[in-house]
């Protein structure tokens, strides 16, 4: 019996000292793993801050586009000091207010003014539901729950509902009344059941602990609805009762690690988006296509069907193996897909750092200021870059339109400084607006135009590294984000788009434009402590010019006696004037939404 003990004795102590030397050894490959990736990446960065862009240095690039238009740093804050408000006009609540019910069933809104009777389908909507879980909240706007809402319109009336997506992520946190999943600038509550060896296992592979909560967008494809986000899923909603039914999984399918949340509709009804896929000679940017109708027989798939024969059509290596830039949206016309690869990237060394020790993915975006924005020309008929153009370093989350003209490739793009604008949507930078005197410049965005000549270099080139460098021209003088223009000119010339101001200094931050690109001129449309949301443009029945229709943009107001309303405005999209709204008051909270679909006959 004794000697039984102590050869039980002897076994718990070795298997003690195999399990500590295999943590020990874990976490040295782990450090030196880390070691190394970064020796290589300043290598990689340093190479590139050696051949930066002459244009880069110019005082005519896309820095001189924003000279003048903030105000002097200290009047602000003279103004703090005094204990005045910075911006008394911006109320950023708005993003922070938490649904706590649920609308599944339609309430019928209060009209004012009129509803074009033609109107008959429903404006779907996605964005941040709710920053509580519990006891715990969430620090970033981009983990806010996801909430979708739907405003549908039938014979001049206007219907309201809403519906928190149920997400894997949304029902463990709700299980768990805590955040248990760690997301983009949140770290998950720690979990004492997950050992160091869960931890490592989960690095390298899309799993549970991954977070779905796809609180971006919503697209069609096929004939059913999507929410999106930039984790490779995608989750089908009812968009009828706005019910959450299935997620389809692109990582486990395809290998992809990220897509963006903004994908093309082709006129044959096939769905294009960018993706990142790692190979083995590094990270590359793939155009994914899911084809909806066979070229040879013309037989539609089903929405099934597509996702089943999804393929690569592009691909083009990320600059830098370590640092694949980070994509929210990407363009396409007749002829070319449109990369942007802004010098904003995700470091792939801290990104695996952090899964491993469960923090947020934020901290691995990494910006290089003195390296230039890259513009890829990919041919749609073999997949192949034609030609790379650079210009100086911007940041950017959408791409207004791209067409071909001429012998060029126009390009229209809302366009930032640098990244600061990411900073700004942290609930705590919101919470403290007022105190902040850079903020209104963080947020501070234009909407620019890159002509990018295919066949010759542009007449000002100076060319380093073969790539010919382009200056952009300001379409206006106005923050512009969440741009929309008519969907039948996506991919085309087209003259009108239409966007929410970013300028949260302005008179009125709650400003839905409309731009004129051939005049260079702009609408405006605001109202006192109301807040639209991206504005959405509807084609009339008998429309002959591009802007005959109507432009629907959900409401919100401002104050704290005002979160239980909601709303829906529909504008004259020619004369930029209010043809009638909707209004509805709610059993629970209404937040700020991001973006939407406009769905006809649904």
């Amino acid at each position: 019996m004794k000697k039984t003990a102590q050869y039980f004795s002897k076994k718990k102590y070795l298997l003690k000292t195999i399990l500590t030397s295999k943590v020990k050894s874990t976490i040295d490959r782990y450090k030196k793993c880390r070691f190394w990736l970064t020796k290589g990446l300043w290598r990689v960065a340093n190479n590139w801050k050696e051949t930066a862009p002459v244009a880069s240095r110019k005082t005519a690039g896309i820095d001189s586009m924003f000279q003048g238009l903030d105000e002097n740093r200290d009047v602000l804050v003279k103004r703090l000091n005094a204990g005045q408000e910075l911006y008394p006009n911006c109320d950023t609540s708005i993003w922070l207010r938490n649904c706590t019910h649920d609308i599944p069933t339609p309430v019928q809104g209060k009209i004012e003014g009129k509803i074009p009777e033609w109107l008959s389908g429903s404006l779907l909507r996605n964005g941040p539901g709710s920053i509580q879980v519990g006891n715990y909240e969430f620090k970033h706007i981009f983990d806010s729950s996801a909430l979708l809402h739907r405003f549908a319109f039938k014979n001049g009336a206007v219907s309201y509902q809403c519906r928190f997506l149920e997400s894997n992520t949304y029902k463990q946190n709700k299980a768990a009344q805590r955040i248990v999943i760690t997301e983009f600038g949140t770290r998950a509550c720690p979990d004492p059941c997950k050992t160091i060896f869960h931890r490592v296992s989960n690095v390298f592979k899309w799993g549970d602990d991954q977070s779905d909560n796809a609180m971006i967008s919503i697209y069609p494809i096929g004939d059913e609805y999507y929410a999106f986000t930039e984790n490779p899923i995608m989750i089908k909603i009812n968009p009828t009762t706005l019910e959450t039914l299935n997620t389809i999984d692109i990582a486990r399918m395809t290998g992809i690690v990220h897509h963006t949340a903004h994908p093309h509709m082709a006129a044959d009804g096939a769905v294009f988006n960018l993706a990142t896929v790692p190979k083995i000679d590094g990270p590359h940017y793939c155009v994914v296509k899911f084809p909806r109708v066979d070229s040879e027989s013309g037989y539609q798939y089903s929405t099934d069907e597509m996702f089943g024969r999804m393929c690569i059509v592009a691909t083009i290596k990320c600059r830098w193996p370590l640092h694949p830039g980070y994509m929210h949206s990407f363009g396409i016309t007749e002829h070319y897909f449109i990369v942007v690869e802004q010098p904003l990237s995700i470091s792939l060394s801290t990104a695996m750092i952090n899964r491993f020790k469960g923090d947020p993915m934020y901290s691995a975006l990494k910006w290089f200021q003195d390296c230039p924005t890259l513009i890829y020309l990919i041919s749609r008929s073999n997949g192949k870059t034609v030609k790379t153009f650079k210009s100086d370093a911007f940041f950017y989350l959408h791409i207004i339109n791209q067409y071909e003209e001429d012998d060029n490739v126009v390009i229209d793009i809302c366009c930032y400084r640098d990244p600061s604008m990411i900073d700004c949507m942290f609930v705590e930078a919101l919470q403290n607006l007022n105190k902040n005197p850079d903020y209104a410049a963080m947020f501070r965005s234009r909407p620019l135009r890159f002509v990018l000549p295919v066949n010759r270099n542009p007449i000002s080139s100076d060319i380093v590294n073969e790539h010919p460098y382009v200056s952009p021209e300001k379409l206006c003088d106005l923050g512009c984000e969440t741009p929309r223009i008519n969907d039948l000119k996506i991919g085309t010339k087209y003259r009108f788009f239409y966007a929410i101001s970013s300028d949260v200094d302005a008179k009125n931050p709650g400003t839905l434009i409309k731009v004129d690109t051939y005049n260079k001129t702009c609408k405006t449309w605001c109202e006192k402590n109301v807040y639209p949301s991206e504005p959405i443009f509807v084609s009339s029945p008998d429309a002959e010019d591009e802007d005959d229709g109507v432009i629907l943009s959900s409401i919100i107001w401002g104050g704290s006696e005002c979160t239980h309303k909601a709303g829906v405005i529909v504008l004259d999209a020619k004369s930029w004037t209010e043809i009638g709204r909707a209004i509805f008051i709610t059993q629970s909270p209404v937040p700020k939404c991001l973006h939407g679909w406009y769905a006809a006959a649904v």
